[in-house]
């Protein structure tokens, strides 16, 4: 029997996993990373996966995103089963589908910023203004002035951004964040959260991120928490987590914002998003 797309109230369910099962066989041992795994994720949530090292939140963000082949269990991506479905099958749902972003940024060095975010639209269905597009999707991460600059021109934070451009260039149905703020300081990682929360928000971006810190977790409005390879709570969260995490309880600026980079991140969020609707 398929997966029904569709929950109760009629909002579209972007991936939908029943009984999902990741075995890896280890001598005479088996260590079942993903253990029987159900969830749904509706189109335009913001969610984290959280648990501890061990807890198979990377190996169940990889078996989401189709760079894994599930032991057991069942898996649809737009109301569309993966299982069975062959490896060049799977590289268009990837490439078509689903925008990755990983902790270590993975830019090609030799390409500029500009040039790294049009790349998977080599591979892809043809965008006749793709530099265009690209350019666009710069700006809306605040890079638009630092286009043609090189990753070892970019600080840690500016060359994360890319890659969520990058992510973005394709128009995924769902974006999947592998720790993307690990190698970033608390400041540059509020930032990046405020301008993920902006993304959702402005553009119902569907996004799931895997993270092992309860502040990042806070800052989405759902978090699923995992241990020894099941879902051991699915929890709904108010989104302010790593405000609190970093200053405590925030207070409201004059403009009704809460004070601080997400604050004025999503500000400027809006700014863009005007101009690249030509507002």
């Amino acid at each position: 029997m398929g997966i029904d797309a569709r929950n109760r109230a009629g909002t579209p369910r972007i991936l939908v996993a029943e009984a999902l099962t990741k075995v890896y066989v280890r001598g005479a041992n088996e260590v079942r990373a993903v253990d029987g795994i159900s969830l749904s994720v509706r189109a335009g949530e913001f969610m984290a996966i959280m648990g501890r090292s061990g807890s198979g939140k990377t190996t169940l963000l990889d078996l989401l995103g189709c760079l894994l082949r599930p032991s057991a269990g069942e898996l649809a991506i737009d109301g569309r089963s993966v299982i069975g479905a062959s490896d060049g099958e799977l590289a268009a749902i990837r490439r078509e589908r689903i925008g990755f972003v990983f902790q270590e940024f993975n830019l090609i060095p030799t390409l500029t910023a500009i040039e790294n975010v049009m790349l998977p639209l080599r591979y892809g269905p043809r965008h006749p203004n793709g530099r265009q597009e690209a350019a666009a999707l710069l700006d809306l991460v605040g890079l638009g002035s630092r286009a043609a600059h090189r990753p070892n021109e970019l600080s840690g934070g500016e060359q994360q951004r890319v890659a969520i451009a990058r992510a973005l260039v394709n128009r995924p149905a769902v974006i999947l964040a592998d720790e993307p703020t690990g190698e970033l300081d608390s400041t540059t990682s509020e930032t990046l959260m405020g301008m993920l929360r902006g993304l959702n928000r402005d553009r119902g971006v569907t996004i799931i991120i895997v993270t092992h810190d309860a502040g990042i977790a806070g800052a989405t409005d759902r978090v699923v928490r995992l241990s020894d390879g099941k879902v051991v709570a699915d929890e709904r969260s108010d989104g302010r987590g790593f405000e609190r995490a970093l200053y405590g309880e925030p207070s409201l600026n004059g403009d009704g914002l809460h004070n601080g980079t997400g604050g004025r991140v999503r500000v400027l969020l809006g700014d863009l998003l005007d101009r690249v609707r030509g507002r």
